[in-house]
């Protein structure tokens, strides 16, 4: 028998690329405290996750004062710490969806066997900046246009039907975050999907999300914030 035959195979890495408003607006009531929470918690359960099938690679691109790659896309494991979010400016929101696509687009950080890249889109607000021409350019794509893209809209001031239209899992539709303790909630249930679908093997069914699995964050410390 060959020895390749007895090689074993890398993990195939998942992509997860969180686009987060820091813009002005996500400074008070607590939001911005509630989304560095939740990213240390995401990176904490990420990088315990077994590799055996696949590695979950994470990587986060912030709008507020201006679109930037705020973490590199990485092995979730080889994360540190991340630096926290400061909220400030506008909402560049089309300029940081175009960091997504030439992300997704490039082949070295996202081999060709690697599962469909997951994007998530987290605002409290409407984009300062055109968002459409990106959106259109990201969904003309052959790569991003197969990636899993998932949105939640904060507060009551959040562009829904912007956030709507960049959401395409029907398993995962937007989700509406009132409080600090639902910003948790949420991404709790996308990082218990993402896990589930790292050792899934593969990446066709739906990525959908459970909120009931994770609670109502009522006794999280965090509910206070918006208090």
């Amino acid at each position: 028998m060959p020895i390749k035959d007895f090689a074993v195979k890398a993990a195939r890495p998942l992509p997860v690329i969180i686009l987060a408003d820091t813009s002005g607006s996500m400074g008070v009531d607590g939001k911005i405290e509630a989304l560095n929470q939740s990213l240390r918690d995401m990176v904490k359960s990420f990088g315990a996750e077994s590799r055996l099938r696949g590695e979950i690679h994470l990587g986060v691109i912030t709008f507020g004062d201006k679109a930037a790659a705020h973490l590199p896309l990485t092995p979730a494991h080889q994360i540190q710490e991340i630096q926290e979010f400061v909220a400030g400016g506008g909402t560049p929101m089309g300029s940081a969806m175009a960091i997504a696509r030439e992300l997704v687009e490039d082949r070295e950080l996202i081999p060709s066997r690697a599962y469909r890249p997951i994007l998530v889109l987290v605002s409290d607000g409407h984009p300062t900046d055109d968002w459409q021409g990106p959106f259109q350019a990201l969904l003309a794509n052959e790569r991003a246009a197969k990636a899993t893209r998932i949105a939640l809209a904060i507060g009551n001031d959040a562009d829904e039907a912007m956030l709507t239209e960049f959401a395409n899992d029907l398993e995962a539709p937007l989700f509406h975050a009132d409080n600090a303790a639902e910003i948790v909630r949420f991404f709790r249930a996308v990082t218990m999907s993402v896990a589930t679908r790292s050792q899934s093997g593969g990446d066709t069914q739906p990525l959908k999300l459970d909120y009931r699995r994770v609670g109502d964050g009522e006794d999280d410390p965090l509910a206070d914030f918006f208090n």
